[in-house]
């Protein structure tokens, strides 16, 4: 059984993630306050954290400062649940190792019970892959250098647009990002980059639509598109491969590295 540790001195809010996380099976420790909260991070052994950020005693990033500095509860993951949005308290939390960031204002109990589980499904592909001998893929991916590459992502999850950007600027490439169809078809038209990530849903014109035209236009038909989605429905796959898609990769089965090494293994199939 998981064990999820709650840091949240809303009580309303901590009680209603208690009977959600409950119901579905995990084990539940609650703290009411942020010097509690960190006293159990220590001793409860959870295998998640829920950090509120506003709490009396130690804030939330006092705590995410001082699991950073201690070897033995650093590696806890931690989704923030905070009343705030602002891209620099997001950008803070990031920066501090955090794995999601929830909003209160747009607080779903639904929402948190299917991220959470995506995280421990993330983690457990992970444990699963270490114990794989690993050597030739990653021989692999490392052909490929991505220095100078252009690379266009097309989402509009603000969340993930971070973190990738952090992992992409780091390699040395070109990258533009874009959150809706128009805009992204532009970029596109306008770079030829070499590669392009493709969410689906996205608002106004979809990630389908997007492709198709991609694929129509003898400018940009060549350009590998590895569709990224929550969708991972049979049918979804079969269509995204029909309008030429390189790869489809359902965002809950893999790491922002694993994205990276997905990226390199299509630049590096489409060169041959």
């Amino acid at each position: 059984m998981k064990k999820i540790l709650i840091i949240e001195d809303d009580v309303f809010l901590g009680d209603v993630l208690t009977e959600k996380l409950a119901k579905d099976g995990f084990e539940i420790i609650i703290a009411r306050d942020g010097k509690e909260g960190f006293e159990k991070i220590k001793s409860s052994k959870a295998d998640l954290i829920l950090l509120d950020i506003i709490m009396p005693n130690m804030n939330g990033y006092e705590i995410l400062e001082a699991k950073q500095k201690d070897p033995s509860i650093a590696n806890i993951p931690v989704i923030i649940i905070s009343n705030s949005g602002q891209p620099v308290e997001i950008h803070r939390a990031l920066a501090l190792g955090v794995k999601d960031y929830l909003v209160k204002a747009q607080f779903d109990p639904e929402e948190v019970l299917t991220k959470i589980k995506s995280l421990f499904i993330k983690n457990e592909n992970l444990s699963s892959l270490d114990s794989l001998d690993d050597a030739m893929k990653e021989k692999k991916v490392k052909t490929v250098n991505l220095e100078g590459k252009k690379i266009v992502w097309v989402e509009d999850d603000q969340f993930l647009n971070d973190i990738i950007a952090r992992k992409l600027s780091k390699t040395g490439c070109v990258f533009f990002n874009a959150t809706k169809g128009e805009e992204a078809l532009k970029i596109i038209n306008r770079e030829i980059p070499d590669i392009i990530m493709l969410d689906i849903i996205l608002s106004g014109m979809d990630g389908f639509e997007i492709l198709r035209r991609i694929k129509s236009d003898l400018l940009t038909r060549r350009i590998p598109v590895i569709l990224l989605s929550n969708l991972g429905q049979t049918s979804d796959v079969e269509k995204g491969k029909s309008l030429g898609a390189a790869r489809f990769v359902v965002k809950a089965t893999v790491t922002p590295n694993e994205i990276i090494n997905q990226i390199k293994e299509v630049l590096d199939a489409n060169k041959k």
